[in-house]
């Protein structure tokens, strides 16, 4: 967790200072968020982002339809 608060810090806060609002601070954390979440390149992940590992992830293993028998 306070690996992650100081790239928040160093990548966002202290980047992008001075801050004007709270409220400019609370929408840029927003889109921070969502980038990390959504479209940074992660090295665990084969340098592909968690939104597309996820989605390969749930392409490649879709549930197996149940086959049902009528007798």
């Amino acid at each position: 967790m306070e690996s992650t608060i100081g790239l928040y810090k160093t990548e966002l806060i202290k980047r992008q200072q001075p801050w004007r609002s709270l409220t400019a601070v609370e929408i840029a954390t927003a889109e921070y968020v969502d980038w990390y979440n959504q479209a940074r390149l992660h090295g665990e992940l084969d340098h592909v982002s968690p939104a597309e590992y996820e989605a390969t992830y749930y392409h490649q293993n879709q549930p197996k339809p149940l086959v049902t028998t009528t007798t």
